[in-house]
């Protein structure tokens, strides 16, 4: 069986620039995982002293805080400084632009329209940043029966996939006077799963490697999913099933932007040394 890996995956670039960060403030704690893999944030605590902590109230002045590539709700950030907290800004540049986008909008009066997850730590911190509020939506049939301005202003969670936001863009665009559509999917994104989606049409099983509660790696499971019935989420290479590779000629490997290289260096040993 040959194994091959997406032309695009893993780490993209806010990632990178997160890890660096945390790494070159030694002693430090983020507030809320620095990104979406368990492994490489114990990696993180172990080498280098940096904890972590789910509670911005926490912090006490003096103390360095360095805050996830997701970002946070912009009303922490401002209590973080107001308690005279280190505050070490490690957000990806990638996310800052929907925060802006929303507080700029929302302050000239535009209907603020999020696509991504209400749940999802990214969209807790860019809805902060609508002065007025903002709706979060996954898919067009939200939007029926919602009372909207003619003004509206749509922005993406980064990690989504380009044709589910057009589709609400699409539905918005017929329906009201203005709709401003801005692409805030990030281009490591839209790389990444174009790459997967690629192999995954003529792979006969693929492996998506990240964690669990990654954004996008679960969007790149989706996306395999949709095009090899045979495709398989995991964190790391324990969680491997060598049945899955019986009688099969081509394994596709993508990875999340957040799985480090020697995680996904572990999962192809690994079924390389089941051959």
């Amino acid at each position: 069986m040959k194994i091959e890996l997406a032309e695009s995956y893993g780490f993209c670039f806010g990632v990178k620039r997160a890890i660096k960060i945390a790494e070159e403030n030694r002693n430090s704690a983020t507030y809320g995982p620095l990104i979406h893999n368990s492994k490489e944030i114990e990696r993180l605590e172990k080498d280098f002293n940096v904890g972590l902590s789910d509670n911005h109230n926490s912090f006490a002045s003096g103390d360095k805080a360095v805050i996830r590539t997701h970002g946070i709700p912009k009303n922490e950030l401002e209590e973080l400084r107001a308690k005279k907290v280190d505050v070490v800004d490690a957000t990806c540049p990638y996310v800052t632009k929907p925060q802006q986008i929303c507080q700029e909008m929302s302050e000239q009066g535009y209907e603020i329209i999020i696509f991504g997850d209400d749940a999802h730590p990214e969209i807790k911190g860019v809805k902060s940043y609508a002065k007025y509020g903002a709706t979060v939506v996954t898919a067009p049939k939200d939007l029926e029966g919602l009372k909207l301005k003619e003004r509206i202003a749509l922005v993406a969670q980064t990690t989504r996939s380009v044709e589910d936001y057009l589709e609400i863009a699409n539905y918005l665009i017929p329906r009201y006077k203005e709709v401003r559509v801005f692409n805030t999917i990030c281009n490591a994104t839209f790389e990444n799963q174009e790459a997967a989606r690629k192999l995954a049409k003529k792979a006969d099983v693929m492996i998506i490697v990240g964690g669990k509660n990654s954004s996008n790696t679960k969007e790149l499971f989706k996306i395999a999913l949709d095009n090899c019935k045979e495709s398989y989420h995991i964190e790391d290479e324990k969680e491997l099933d060598f049945a899955w590779f019986d009688g099969k000629e081509l394994c596709g490997i993508s990875a999340g932007a957040s799985t480090p290289d020697w995680i996904i260096q572990n999962v192809v040993n690994a079924i390389q040394n089941s051959l």
